[in-house]
């Protein structure tokens, strides 16, 4: 069977205590301030995996979200997220009305809010632009962002 690695995402970061029973579950990699947690599952697919995990750990930490660690075939990420009793009801109804499932709707509306974030952005990338090169020429506005790249850490952290 194939392990599936998978992030967590904690609603609040972890006392010693709490990551010592969960470890005790299964083995986790926290990171530095215990807000993020790593888990390789044994599962056929993703979805178990992410199913399996929040089974396991679901009362013992406050998890928000869960995602795969490495993208699929089709560079997509699993994203594992537990809604609330009266907001599961309403994606489900929503989901009826426009004909899909609740993991299809959810998926497209992920998909045109990130793809409206992207515009947005964009957008005011754009008008910075076009303010910068009210005041300097094209050729040294390329040249300092180039400069600008050449000196940017070769490993940010996110």
């Amino acid at each position: 069977m194939p392990h599936h690695a998978l992030e967590i995402t904690l609603t609040h970061p972890l006392n010693q205590a709490e990551l010592d029973a969960a470890s005790r579950r299964m083995p986790l990699a926290a990171n530095h301030d215990t807000t993020r947690l790593m888990a390789l599952i044994d599962a056929k697919t993703p979805h178990r995996a992410a199913r399996r995990l929040r089974h396991q750990l679901g009362g013992l930490l406050p998890i928000d979200v869960i995602t795969t660690h490495y993208p699929d075939a089709e560079h997509n990420v699993l994203l594992n997220a537990a809604f609330p009793p009266d907001t599961h009801a309403a994606v489900k109804a929503e989901a009826r009305r426009a004909g899909l499932t609740p993991q299809r709707f959810m998926e497209l509306a992920v998909h045109r809010a990130l793809a409206h974030h992207t515009e947005r952005e964009m957008n005011r990338l754009h008008q910075e632009m076009r303010q910068l090169l009210t005041h300097t020429s094209p050729a040294h506005l390329l040249s300092a962002v180039g400069h600008a790249i050449a000196r940017l850490p070769k490993d940010p952290t996110p």
